[in-house]
This record gives structure tokens, sequence and C-alpha cells, in this order.
């Protein structure tokens, strides 16, 4: 997958990428305690509930999840928040754990400035963003991010509806080895939703 911009504030982000600070952002939902939060504000039965927190920790989706209406939100939800829809970032990797369990509410988008690409490499981030975004290189000797076995694409955004069913919102990352948006979602019908 190719590079995110990630922040403790959604204006952080949004400025970093050089669009307007108000514009919605997805929330990281890395944290087990942010999630467990997350999960009172969607409108999905607990099969359907299920089924989102899988997609969003094993298939490291960004999904779009509908909104109960009847719920107050936390403040830092809103910036996630469109039309009814909250859009949440499950993709992560490994080594980054550590430095993301001590901020449970991030918010990311994919790390680019406005009407360009996403950065794929460190040197491609360094190169677009300006010296105030800093650049993750590597976390430890030997903790580099490991070259693509192909080319990096952002991650694919899925919505889950109401009623349990799953949409092709954004190609991306995952979604890229099947024929067909149709196959995709098959995949994923057949391994991550619960028997109706």
């Amino acid at each position: 997958m190719t590079r995110v911009v990630t922040a403790t504030r959604p204006r952080t982000v949004n400025e970093a990428k050089a669009r307007p600070a108000d514009q919605p952002v997805a929330l990281w939902a890395h944290h087990p305690d942010t999630l467990d939060t997350l999960a009172r504000h969607w409108d999905l039965d607990p099969g359907s509930s299920r089924t989102a927190r899988r997609l969003l920790a094993e298939e490291h989706l960004t999904v779009l999840l509908p909104l109960r209406q009847d719920t107050g939100r936390p403040a830092w939800l809103s910036p996630a928040v469109k039309d009814g829809w909250m859009l949440l970032f499950g993709a992560r990797w490994q080594p980054l754990r550590p430095l993301l369990d001590e901020h449970p509410v991030l918010y990311a988008s994919s790390a680019n400035r406005t009407g360009r690409p996403p950065a794929t490499t460190s040197a491609e981030a360094l190169a677009m963003f300006p010296e105030t975004v800093a650049v993750l290189e590597e976390l430890a000797p030997g903790q580099a991010v490991p070259p693509a076995d192909g080319p990096r694409r952002a991650t694919t955004t899925v919505r889950v509806h109401p009623d349990g069913r799953l949409e092709l919102h954004r190609h991306g990352a995952q979604d890229r080895p099947y024929a067909t948006a149709d196959d995709y979602l098959s995949h994923l019908t057949s391994r991550y939703t619960d028997p109706r």
C-alpha cells in the first residue's frame, strides 16, 4: 500500500495535503478502545458489526459505516463523518504498533498533496511534502519499510450498509488481484460475513 499522512488533529492532516482544513478525514481505527467506542455509534447489527471489525483488522480496508442517528457521538469522531457515514482507516504495519498504541485517536489519509498520486516511498514523500511534515523513514535499524512486490496503491474502500450488504466504494490495493468488483465482494462476503 501507499504511505499515509497521520496526525492527532484532522486539521494537521488536511494542511499537510494542502486541502481545506475542515475537509472530512478518515479516523484511524487501530486501537481496541477506540473501536469499542465507535461500535456504539455505527448502525449495524451484531453480525455486521463483527464483519466491520474484521474488515478493518484483518483485511486492512478503509470502510464507510452507517452512523446511528439517535446517539450523541464523541467530538473526535465528527471529522470522520459525512452525510451519515463514518470513514475508518484500518491498515496497519505491525512495527508501528508501539507508536500507534500511544495515540488511540488518530486521523489518516493517503500521503499526497491534493491532485498528486500518493507517495509510495519515503523519498517520494520527502520530495512532495514541505519540511514541516515529518516523514518516517525507519523505526529502528533493520525495520525500514519493505519494498513492494508490485505497484503500491491506496487502500480499497468498502461501504457496509445497515443491512450488512457490502459495496465497493473505491478500488485500491486489496481488490487489485480480483478481476471485478463483484469477485472481490464475493471474497469478502464468504470470508468475513456471518452466515444469516
